[in-house]
């Protein structure tokens, strides 16, 4: 009896829109020998009703988001919900709506954030190169013209200088 009470208000619920019967008699069956104390397992009931697992759970997930999950046994067997849940495919399609509009958000937030940081970045740039040490003497000219001697050069070889072939001995 308790079976056949959840299964209307799984209808009622919209949860059998678009699925087989057995994966919601399955779902109903085990939470109904649940509430009256009889330990069934998920695959006692999966070999009765003939569904998969994964279904089995999906009904339960879709019956746990709704309000009837809620109540107590006592509130139940005595109360009969007015209300009635939008079907589980609305809702997830709703969720993902959601979850697209807050990506949408977030992403231009985040375009705005590296915007900012590109900003400071570029600020403290051009304040360490004016904060810089000015070359004096010597090294001074080498600045202006350019030509800025590196370790990583051989000593016959200069920037700005062709660099010339040493024959094969």
């Amino acid at each position: 009896m308790t079976a056949l009470r959840l299964l209307q208000r799984m209808k009622r619920d919209w949860m059998h829109t678009g699925r087989r019967p057995s994966g919601l008699c399955g779902a109903a069956l085990l939470v109904a020998a649940r509430m009256h104390d009889f330990r069934r397992t998920v695959k006692e009931v999966i070999r009765v009703v003939k569904v998969c697992e994964s279904t089995l759970r999906k009904r339960l997930t879709e019956f746990e988001d709704t309000p009837t999950s809620q109540l107590t046994i006592e509130e139940f067997m005595k109360i009969d919900l007015e209300e009635e849940c939008d079907p589980p495919s609305f809702t997830a399609g709703q969720r993902k709506l959601k979850i697209q509009e807050l990506e949408k958000a977030l992403s231009k937030k985040l375009e705005d954030v590296e915007g900012e940081i590109s900003i400071y970045q570029d600020e403290i740039e051009n304040e360490l190169e004016n904060s810089r040490p000015k070359a004096k003497g010597v090294f001074a000219n080498l600045t202006k013209d350019g030509n800025v001697w590196h370790t990583s050069c051989s000593p016959k070889t200069f920037p700005g200088k062709p660099k010339t072939q040493t024959p094969w001995i």
